[in-house]
């Protein structure tokens, strides 16, 4: 099996369930994804993808669901 490649993000701005669902569909549809983890308490969110993905490709996905990604 190829070795997946692990990159964690802080999304400032969700508050419910519904919050979590648009952030892992948009960035679900990323190229090479395989698994989208997000903690609504912390913002962090884990993604799982077979080659790694750039700041610009998660940036334009999570801009996409309504939010935005805290550096």
């Amino acid at each position: 099996m190829a070795e997946t490649t692990s990159t964690t993000i802080t999304v400032s701005g969700m508050t419910c369930g519904h919050c979590v669902s648009s952030v892992k569909e948009e960035i679900g549809e990323l190229p090479g994804v395989t698994a989208v983890d997000v903690d609504l308490e912390s913002g962090r969110v884990q993604v799982e993808s077979l080659a790694p993905l750039t700041g610009a490709q998660l940036e334009a996905a999570v801009s996409e669901a309504g939010y935005e990604i805290v550096a």
